[in-house]
C-alpha cells in the first residue's frame, strides 16, 4: 500500500491518467482509508480544475474588432459632448 508521501508524489499522475491499473487500484485504495489523503486529493483536483478553466477562459476572451470599434466610437462620442 502507498505511503501519505508517495500519494502526494504520485497525485498528478492520477490527475493525468497517467496510472497503470495497478497503481490507480494502490492510489484509490489508500484513499479509502486515509481521510487526509482524501482532502488533499480533493483540493488538488479542484485547483487543477479552476486552472484549466481560468487558462481556458484567458485565451478565449479576446475581444472581437466589432466590440472594440463600438468601445472607441463610444469613447470618441462622449469626449466631444463633454469638450462643450
Amino acid at each position: 500500500m502507498l505511503t501519505c508521501r508517495e500519494l502526494n508524489e504520485r497525485a498528478t499522475d492520477h490527475l493525468e491518467g497517467q496510472m497503470s491499473l495497478r497503481q490507480r487500484a494502490g492510489f484509490k485504495l489508500h484513499l479509502l482509508m486515509c481521510s487526509k489523503c482524501r482532502t488533499y486529493a480533493d483540493q488538488l483536483a479542484k485547483t487543477v480544475n479552476l486552472l484549466r478553466t481560468v487558462k481556458s477562459a484567458a485565451t478565449q476572451s479576446t475581444p472581437d474588432a466589432r466590440l472594440i470599434e463600438a468601445f472607441r466610437s463610444a469613447t470618441a462620442r462622449n469626449g466631444k459632448s463633454n469638450a462643450r
